[in-house]
């Protein structure tokens, strides 16, 4: 059977298939039913230090189904970061970590343009015992008032600033979570890693509107009539998470070659996580298919993974990491494969194959066919 076990960063994980930040990671009891699931690890929903600014709505989600048979294939969120209390999550925090001492915590932190807010948030989660942190520079709707997420995370020089000050209060790991809404995800990526960070998640949610109500003609999720632009997961998002995840793990292997990669985006099988995997991914995270389907899923996932594996014969998850990476390439090489190729195929076709074939009207050409070069 195939070793899922991994070190990343230097934390110790039975399996590389992750609670993204989210509602699965809401508080201390859910995060102690992934555990119990066997999770690999477990990245809380966003916290901040003041949470009295974070209200919800209801309803806050929307859902994209096929024609057909209404599967979900799309999701939208304008849901908020935690809305707990900083102290009840530090409360939390120990006590995860008291009942799973073995186990990897994550936390998810978000705050405003500010250094001693940084350093604050990280010195008291670090007393409280986790494992290390996910900096949230890429939440696509609410807070930008207080320049916290995107609003943060679109400025690669403000990324380099605050991703600093993380890194010179951090004891342990961090990574940061990338915003899937810029042009060019290696601007924002290099910053961070260029400011110390340990690693990269990717890809937050993409800002969306799910659609409009031709009934009551209000887009949707609609509060009071009224809604906002939200942030889009689930299935339909995964070949934007593969793209950029691609990037990314092209850039850390051409620049930062000891950094790590953790995959975000519409994964729902074990055999998703396993083109994030062949694409650089070190972790794989879920969030949207437990909110779906429950925490029981990681099992069908595990098997899955194992099955691919085993049909590779591949015993541990570094003898397929980042493996496909080298089939990309530019168009103007992929031209110049394929008339290669054509070229090759059209000698072949052409070729003697014995010696009754030969014709004295095209003796070159035919010599020709049967030369390399």
């Amino acid at each position: 059977m195939p070793d899922l076990s991994t070190t990343v960063d230097g934390l110790r994980l039975p399996n590389p298939i992750v609670i993204g930040s989210g509602p699965p990671g809401t508080n201390a009891n859910v995060i102690g039913k992934a555990f119990d699931e066997g999770w690999g690890a477990v990245v809380c929903k966003t916290v901040s230090l003041d949470a009295s600014k974070v209200v919800n709505v209801s309803p806050r989600y929307a859902r994209l189904r096929t024609e057909s048979s209404k599967e979900i294939i799309g999701w939208e969120n304008i849901e908020l970061i935690s809305d707990r209390p900083f102290e009840t999550w530090i409360g939390e925090f120990k006590q995860i970590k008291d009942k799973y001492p073995d186990r990897v915590l994550i936390a998810s932190i978000m705050e405003e343009y500010r250094k001693d807010a940084w350093i604050e948030i990280i010195e008291r989660c670090q007393q409280a015992g986790v494992d290390a942190f996910e900096c949230n520079f890429s939440c696509p709707h609410g807070l930008p008032e207080r320049r916290m997420g995107s609003a943060m995370g679109e400025d690669p020089e403000i990324l380099r600033e605050v991703s600093g000050w993380v890194i010179e209060a951090a004891k342990v790991p961090v990574w940061a979570k990338m915003t899937p809404n810029v042009t060019h995800i290696e601007d924002p990526t290099r910053a961070c890693l260029e400011a110390g960070c340990q690693g990269i998640s990717a890809i937050n949610t993409i800002r969306s509107v799910l659609g409009v109500n031709l009934e009551t003609l209000r887009p949707e999720p609609t509060v009071e009539g009224y809604t906002t632009p939200g942030g889009y997961s689930c299935k339909a998002v995964m070949p934007i998470a593969l793209r950029i995840c691609m990037e990314i793990a092209t850039l850390m292997r051409d620049e930062f070659p000891d950094r790590s990669l953790s995959g975000i985006g519409g994964v729902e099988s074990g055999r998703d996580v396993a083109q994030f995997i062949l694409l650089g991914c070190n972790t794989v995270q879920v969030c949207t298919h437990v909110m779906k389907v429950g925490y029981r899923c990681i099992h069908q996932m595990l098997d899955e993974l194992s099955a691919f594996m085993d049909a590779h014969g591949l015993g541990g998850l570094d003898d397929f990491r980042g493996h496909s990476l080298q089939y990309f390439a530019q168009h103007s090489d992929l031209v110049r494969r394929q008339a290669e190729s054509r070229k090759a195929a059209k000698a072949e076709s052409q070729a003697i194959r014995a010696d009754h074939e030969w014709r004295g009207d095209d003796f070159v050409r035919q010599t020709d066919a049967l030369s390399r070069g």
